[in-house]
């Protein structure tokens, strides 16, 4: 765990989330992973305060999750990512090395678009009851995860790096619960060892795994 000792805070970052939401499940495991002091603040999509004047203050686009930073706003949850791992200083997650961080930076478009529109998407199927084509988006999701394997077959950590960086946070939790949307990850061997990797982090915190009452919600 990073230790944040050196950064005297009056008061924790203001999480905004959903424990439903992978995209802020991504945001909280990176906060906690750091050992970064924080709160959660449930924002109830199923009665809509995501689209109240309040929180559309905070995010336009009314998604979660939100970061509050002592006023500082920060929407987004891989912005969330980059924000928190360059407040912290070179470190891992984040390092200066431009390669790496080019390769960072590719898979965090991956969670971004591809695990978006694939893991998440089936997944929103199943727990949220969103209409998308089950057949198509499940397709989308092995023809990532395919890739995802290959790539980790050669990799401890997912840029290629000897300790895991914010990249494997930002795919981490649409990954382990891709099941929860029909997608099977039992082919998946080298996603499987990876995903075992990340949860014997010191700091760690799981992705609920549960059936959702809501109907719809946004993430981001």
């Amino acid at each position: 765990m990073y230790l944040f000792n050196r950064f005297f805070r009056e008061s924790p970052m203001k999480l905004y989330y959903h424990p439903l939401s992978g995209h802020a499940h991504r945001a909280h495991l990176f906060l906690s992973l750091v050992g970064l002091p924080h709160e959660l603040t449930l924002v109830d999509l199923a009665a809509g305060e995501q689209r109240t004047p309040e929180f559309l203050r905070l995010n336009a686009f009314g998604e979660i999750p939100v970061l509050d930073d002592d006023g500082t706003i920060i929407a987004d949850s891989n912005a969330i990512l980059v924000y928190v791992a360059r407040k912290m200083g070179p470190s891992h997650w984040l390092p200066e090395d431009l390669v790496t961080e080019a390769e960072i930076q590719r898979w965090l478009s991956v969670a971004a678009g591809k695990i978006t529109y694939g893991c998440c998407a089936a997944r929103l199927v199943t727990v949220f009851g969103v209409p998308f084509n089950p057949e198509e988006v499940i397709q989308r999701a092995h023809d990532t995860l395919k890739v995802i394997d290959q790539t980790l077959q050669g990799r401890t950590w997912i840029a290629g790096t000897q300790e895991p960086t914010i990249a494997d946070v930002a795919l981490y939790s649409y990954v382990a619960r891709a099941p929860e949307g029909n997608v099977d990850l039992s082919e998946y061997k080298a996603i499987s060892r990876w995903l075992q990797r990340t949860e014997s982090l010191e700091g760690f915190v799981p992705f609920a795994n549960i059936v959702a009452d809501l109907k719809t919600g946004e993430a981001q």
